[in-house]
């Protein structure tokens, strides 16, 4: 029995490796997480940057509820199975009439997991559309093999590496995948997938959630997550504290050494040595 998606929804998603769009907030809650988000920005004077981006819920609380939010949850579930970890959450944040971009790529090509049960939940806290830069899905893609990357390091390329497939992608098989505020997509850590600027007046707001079931290994490092469903009877990851208040002591030295942890694993074989705003 699924709890969320329906049995042709779950299939879907192993038939093309994504499936959308999946309501799980209210607009009173979108509303809230983007004015947290922005009131945070507002204080500091800039918008979210370099490796606050990256697995923001061990820094904020409003995060932190959206990786255990029970909709999320619950279609991760569907997906993976009862016992689920958030390996990372990213922020993807395309302002207003940008040049960012997301070059055509698949997820696990750097990231070290010892399997491919990896799902993201994509979260639209502003419309993701054609006009704002939405993702743009290679229908089946998930099943081939993981296919060779090239890094770029371009300075508008919002991955952390600028890496992209070394093979063309033909325009007329792609997906685009529109959400509303408040719907999520999800896809499979194999899918290749990309997506284009944000030409629009508003910005282009969504949080990347990474879940893989508690089996899973990291090859690279000795990584952490944070458990959000179920039991963690492995112990191949060292558990994440969850932040009691924003941007406290315990919440930033947390964050820290996940990230110190993440870096290596995604940086290896480069001399760089941190995330990329």
């Amino acid at each position: 029995m699924t709890k969320i998606l329906s049995e042709q929804a779950v299939e879907s998603f192993r038939r093309d490796g994504y499936y959308f769009p999946v309501p799980v907030l209210s607009s009173a809650e979108v509303s809230r997480y983007r004015s947290s988000l922005e009131e945070h920005e507002a204080h500091t004077g800039a918008p979210l940057q370099g490796n606050w981006r990256h697995k923001a819920h061990l820094l904020f609380t409003w995060v932190d509820e959206l990786v255990h939010h029970p909709k999320i949850v619950d279609a991760a579930e569907d997906v993976l199975g009862p016992n689920l970890l958030c390996w990372t959450t990213n922020f993807f944040i395309k302002e207003a009439n940008s040049p960012g971009f997301v070059s055509w790529h698949q997820d696990a090509f750097y990231w070290g997991l010892s399997k491919d049960d990896v799902v993201t939940a994509w979260v639209a806290l502003s419309p993701a559309n054609l006009q704002s830069g939405c993702m743009k899905f290679v229908p089946g893609s998930q099943t081939q093999e993981h296919i060779e990357h090239v890094d770029t390091f371009h300075k508008d390329n919002l991955l952390s590496r600028g890496q992209e497939i070394a093979v063309k992608v033909d325009g007329e098989r792609t997906v685009d995948c529109i959400l509303n505020a408040g719907e999520m997509s999800l896809h499979h850590v194999k899918l290749v997938h990309g997506s284009e600027p944000n030409r629009s007046n508003d910005r282009r707001i969504g949080l990347a959630i990474r879940y893989i079931p508690t089996d899973l290994k990291q090859l690279k490092v000795r990584d952490s997550a944070t458990l959000v469903r179920g039991v963690d009877k492995h112990g191949n990851f060292d558990l994440e504290p969850r932040p009691k208040r924003d941007l406290d002591d315990a919440a930033l030295a947390a964050h820290t050494d996940a990230v110190e942890r993440q870096v290596k694993a995604l940086y290896s074989g480069t001399d760089k040595a941190a995330f990329r705003a």
